[in-house]
């Protein structure tokens, strides 16, 4: 979970925020404009604090963000445009410069999107959400034991690097390093599978039989539907945005002004 206590969200339907965030992200993805992503990137970053997601949460960001930094750096090289800058053979134009920066928006809105809305739900409440909605039953079964398999996953890798500090192991660019790295992985995948076949034999020691189970009883509200209704002005906005820009939103105002002197 993303979200700390001050989630404001919380008291709507987990599918209320989930067709928010698709409707959002959708939006988002269809950008052309680096204006219309900016005001995308500010909107979804006052979405992810609504959600509860601090600062420190944002750290989470980091492996994005430098592969952002590898697109900035050489996308705007490998577009041809108005020349920018010019480093001997290599010249930056213009347009690979607002492509680069038009992406580097639009993935941080649709992730601050998703922390905000999707990931302070918890994968237990995503998933039953999803199931609502009309997904197959065996998807989110995959789902959810994915998600669930990944945590077991990562307590059997951080058990199993702590051992190998113990016996001071120290990863160096040499072939002992590279064995016992490559022993590691193999280990962790045997010991993945074993755990997986023990969560297998609990679920039916629990009397599963292939369907999932849906405990949570999912009431939408009226205040549910207000909050997807009051998201339309601003996918609206975007969309419009988008198509004119903010010299078409000033020509647009000037000329009602002047029709209605």
């Amino acid at each position: 979970m993303l979200a700390e206590h001050g989630d404001r969200l919380a008291g709507f339907d987990p599918r209320a925020r989930l067709i928010l965030a698709a409707l959002l992200a959708l939006t988002v993805v269809s950008l052309q404009t680096s204006s219309a992503g900016s005001i995308a990137l500010l909107a979804a970053g006052a979405i992810a604090r609504l959600g509860g997601v601090s600062p420190q949460r944002l750290r989470y960001l980091l492996p994005l963000e430098l592969l952002m930094l590898v697109l900035l750096l050489t996308l705007p090289f490998s577009v041809p445009g108005t020349p920018l800058l010019t480093f001997g053979p290599l010249v930056a134009s213009r347009e690979g410069g607002l492509l680069a920066l038009l992406i580097l928006f639009k993935a941080n809105a649709v992730v601050l999107i998703l922390f905000g809305l999707v990931g302070s739900l918890g994968a237990g409440a995503a998933v039953h959400a999803l199931a609502r909605l009309g997904l197959p039953s065996k998807l989110c079964q995959m789902l959810l034991l994915t998600l669930r398999q990944i945590d077991l996953v990562g307590d059997e890798y951080a058990r199993m690097r702590l051992a190998m500090r113990a016996r001071a192991f120290v990863p160096r660019s040499d072939r002992h390093s590279w064995r016992a790295l490559g022993w590691l992985i193999g280990m962790l995948l045997v010991r993945s599978l074993a755990r997986a076949r023990r969560v297998a034999d609990a679920m039916r020691c629990r009397g599963f039989d292939g369907q999932l189970r849906l405990p949570q009883r999912l009431r939408w509200r009226r205040r549910d539907t207000l909050l997807l209704l009051g998201a339309l002005p601003l996918l609206a906005g975007l969309l419009l945005l988008d198509r004119w820009g903010w010299g078409g939103w000033t020509g647009w105002a000037e000329s009602r002004l002047a029709g209605g002197v």
